[in-house]
């Protein structure tokens, strides 16, 4: 692949990734005509300090496993060779220097960029990368000079009915890539 000129920037811990993640993914580089998604698992989220959640390799892992058959995807483990918490004004620097002729974007939830005025540095974030927004209850409303693209649909996946699924031991765990349950399945994730 060519050096890529539009990269959208998607954090998160991805406990597990699934479907949902990967589908407002791809409504981004189709809105945007992104070149690239680069998904960053992190550490811990800052503002989910206190969490427990699959161990950092296995979520690299998923997220590998997830994208594995998109060429416009690339799992990157930038905030995973880095001590914890994971703050997004760093990864966006660092796409910087990488990437110095590439446009950036972020890629988030609304209830993301409701609190992003409240995250670490959020002017600096906001003055490295374009934000894309995605939204299940309408458009919400701008930052004043922040640049922000609004994405809507919306889609079932929950992380968390994941979690709860394979903690039960039910085989058949929804919204997940076929190798992604079985992989977690293989390695007893989420189990009681």
């Amino acid at each position: 692949m060519s050096t890529p000129r539009r990269i959208a920037l998607f954090g998160g811990t991805f406990d597990p990734i699934h479907q949902g993640h990967v589908e407002i993914a791809l409504r981004a580089k189709e809105l945007l005509d992104l070149d690239q998604v680069r998904f960053f698992p992190c550490h811990t989220s800052p503002h989910k300090l206190g969490l427990t959640s699959a161990p950092a390799g296995d979520r690299l892992e998923m997220a590998r496993l997830a994208t594995r058959d998109l060429p416009w995807a690339v799992v990157d483990d930038f905030d995973l060779s880095r001590p914890p918490p994971s703050y997004s004004y760093e990864t966006a620097e660092e796409m910087t220097r990488r990437f110095p002729d590439a446009r950036l974007f972020w890629l988030m939830g609304a209830d993301q960029w409701r609190a992003l005025p409240r995250w670490k540095e959020p002017e600096r974030l906001a003055g490295l990368v374009e934000f894309i927004v995605f939204a299940r209850d309408g458009e919400p409303a701008p930052h004043p000079g922040w640049t922000m693209h609004f994405l809507t649909g919306t889609h079932p996946a929950s992380a968390t009915a994941i979690r709860e699924a394979a903690a039960d031991g039910r085989e058949e765990l929804p919204w997940l890539d076929a190798e992604v349950a079985r992989y977690i399945r293989e390695r007893g994730l989420y189990a009681r």
